[in-house]
């Protein structure tokens, strides 16, 4: 993991750069320091629409009583974008707008949402003997936890 994020700091400015200074040559120096102004400010803009979106959508949810789940990852999703679109680069601001979209965010929170259901099946499908091994022990724990939880006395407070 620790590799994969360092290569990732590394190889992305490169690239970014790279871009950046084949930009300069096709449309300017100064059109490019343009565009990249121009992307962050509609990007912040974006962001904080989308983001105030979600989380009066995640509020009326919690209001009825309900998980903001599909909020919740447009919230990250927008943040991410957020940092995105703020960070100077052509690629960098492309996978913002996309994590901006909807129709990326609804796909990508279907792609997770399948992942994590293969996964909850795959860790059910033990022993029946580990299961209840696994369940005598947390019994055991849980006795074990309500013993030394209970104190008992008397509460003063001193001013």
């Amino acid at each position: 993991m620790f590799r994969a994020l360092f290569l990732l700091f590394i190889i992305v400015p490169i690239i970014e750069i790279a871009l950046l200074i084949q930009l300069s040559e096709v449309i300017g120096g100064v059109a490019t320091i343009a565009l990249i102004i121009v992307t962050a400010i509609l990007g912040a803009k974006l962001v904080k629409q989308q983001g105030v979106g979600a989380m009066r959508e995640a509020q009326v949810q919690m209001a009825q009583g309900q998980m903001p789940a599909k909020q919740m990852f447009t919230g990250i999703c927008v943040i991410i974008a957020g940092v995105l679109l703020l960070t100077p680069g052509i690629v960098t601001d492309v996978f913002g707008f996309l994590l901006l979209t909807p129709a990326v965010r609804n796909k990508m929170a279907a792609t997770f949402a399948s992942q994590a259901q293969v996964r909850i099946s795959q860790g059910m499908g033990q022993s029946t003997f580990s299961a209840e091994f696994h369940s005598h022990q947390q019994h055991q724990h849980s006795e074990r936890r309500e013993e030394h939880t209970t104190i008992e006395g008397e509460y003063e407070r001193k001013e």
